[in-house]
């Protein structure tokens, strides 16, 4: 029976000992996602009320995967970890990726087994209940009708060499301003936003995540050695439904953390210069700015627009690039060099309010010319947010999927290349290993556990396991001590094999 357990950020090798500093601008990936649920066309209960809440649905919605782990906290066959988190979000964890691309593509997946799951839960909830008109959906966006909010977490394996001082100066204005292509926009109160997030941001960097929440979190766990590197957990996002958007929030903080990384070890990108006075409020300020005409007053005087500020920190990675090109892998500088080129442009077409151009890929604002057009051919307020949260349906597509089809939204994948992301672990990371063992863990008769830096077998009539350390997330070794885990799942097979959805 499979476990999981809480993940350890070192290995048996832990005692203090030197280790050489990583001077690589290599970096892991990761996206979190939190959905949320909703039921519609259900007959209401004789007292008039709804008769299925959130927490049953996700429950419904989750008896395939106990079925198949015994737990609602898994991980699926490509590396990535599902689980229902508090709230009865369920959440989706990409593998760790070596490139921003493989990570969107992850997510991409996540989202697909995500409504797959859901159109599991709504064909079980039609047939239990006798509710032939009841539909499940699934929102990737982050907040629900009654105001609570919920998040999109990109993790980023940053060097030590970066403080968190430095993170806050230099990292956090380019934060508070990228919304202007990376937000998915919100219709609110009868008004527009850029960014779903942005209310409710309080603080920039800290430890919490629910009480009060801040841009960056500061829970040091790195699934890696702690010693050379921390694990940035940026949750100051919006939830992307663009695959391309997604991909430019992530590629261009990669390239900021580049130079941050750069400057600890002597260079100077001049970032320090937009250090900014209470970001969260500026933050609230710019997702009300449609025009981009706010300017922020920085912490040395100046005032600016975002879209100043961005293309300073664009010209800056071009600088990175032109000293550094040749250290960066070929994959990743093939796309740094793309994204410093979109990156550009779509500065320049925010100056000039190409909406046309932009509504290809920022998500904020083909959903802004989707409701505004609703609105001028006489759609209430209440229609208005219905097509807010159509959107990001991702369980009964029925906007964003037609918007790709007509060819107004590109989409970075094929669908045949999501569903076979489903169930292949990325290359090129510790992913891969976990990845192997899943495949053989769900064939076996052996007792098993998993974790972001562990793997664990136990034949099924004994207690004691072996036990195999991935605590390197580049590596894709397979150590004899790895090699002697899988040899435990390979002694027997069992009749259980893999449920065909996870």
């Amino acid at each position: 029976m499979p476990q999981l357990r809480d993940s350890s950020n070192s290995g048996p090798t832990s005692r203090t000992v030197s280790v050489t500093p990583d001077t690589s601008f290599e970096r892991i990936f990761g996206i979190e996602t939190e959905y949320g649920l909703s039921v519609t066309g259900e007959k209401s209960s004789t007292e008039g009320a709804a008769k299925l809440d959130a927490a049953r649905v996700a429950s419904v919605m989750f008896e395939p995967v106990v079925a198949q782990s015994r737990s609602t906290n898994t991980y699926a066959d490509n590396g990535s970890r599902l689980y229902l988190d508090v709230g009865a979000h369920p959440e989706y964890a990409t593998a760790e990726t070596r490139t921003v691309s493989d990570a969107v593509l992850l997510d991409a997946a996540g989202e697909n087994l995500m409504a797959a799951l859901a159109h599991g839960a709504e064909r079980a909830l039609q047939e239990r209940e006798g509710e032939p008109d009841l539909r499940v959906h699934m929102y990737k966006n982050n907040a629900d009708s009654q105001g609570h909010s919920f998040g999109c977490h990109e993790n980023y394996l940053v060097r030590r060499s970066v403080s968190l001082r430095e993170l806050e100066k230099c990292f956090i204005p380019f934060l508070v301003t990228r919304q202007i292509f990376a937000g998915a926009g919100t219709f609110r109160d009868g008004e527009y936003q850029i960014s779903q997030r942005a209310d409710f941001l309080d603080d920039t960097i800290s430890s919490a995540t629910t009480r009060s929440r801040p841009m960056i979190n500061t829970r040091d766990e790195p699934h890696a050695d702690s010693r050379l590197y921390r694990r940035l957990h940026v949750i100051v996002g919006d939830s992307n439904r663009s695959q391309r958007a997604t991909w430019m929030k992530m590629m261009t903080a990669h390239l900021v953390l580049c130079m941050l990384e750069a400057q600890s070890r002597g260079e100077d990108y001049r970032l320090g210069v937009f250090a900014m006075n209470e970001p969260g409020f500026h933050m609230k300020k710019i997702s009300r700015d449609l025009d981009f005409r706010y300017r922020i007053p920085l912490a040395g005087g100046v005032e600016v627009s975002a879209i100043q500020i961005q293309r300073e920190y664009c010209d800056a990675a071009e600088l990175f690039l032109q000293r550094h090109a040749d250290e960066l892998k070929p994959d990743m500088r093939d796309d740094a060099a793309v994204c410093v080129q979109l990156w550009r442009r779509t500065l320049e077409q925010c100056e000039a309010r190409d909406w046309t151009a932009l509504a290809s890929w920022v998500d904020w604002v083909a959903k802004y010319q989707l409701i505004s057009g609703a609105v001028r051919r006489g759609a209430s307020e209440a229609k208005g947010l219905q097509l807010d949260f159509a959107y990001h349906d991702i369980a009964h597509d029925t906007v964003l999927s037609a918007l790709q089809s007509r060819g107004f939204v590109q989409a970075l994948y094929s669908m045949d290349a999501v569903r076979r992301a489903r169930h292949e672990a990325p290359r090129g990371t510790r992913a891969e290993l976990r990845g192997e063992f899943l495949r053989l863990a769900r064939q076996s008769p052996a007792r098993w556990s998993a974790d972001w830096t562990s793997l664990s077998a136990a034949p099924a009539q004994e207690t004691r396991a072996v036990t195999a350390h991935i605590l390197d997330p580049f590596s894709v070794e397979r150590t004899a001590e790895y090699e002697a885990v899988c040899a435990v799942l390979r002694g027997g097979r069992g009749e259980d094999p893999m449920l065909p959805l996870i």
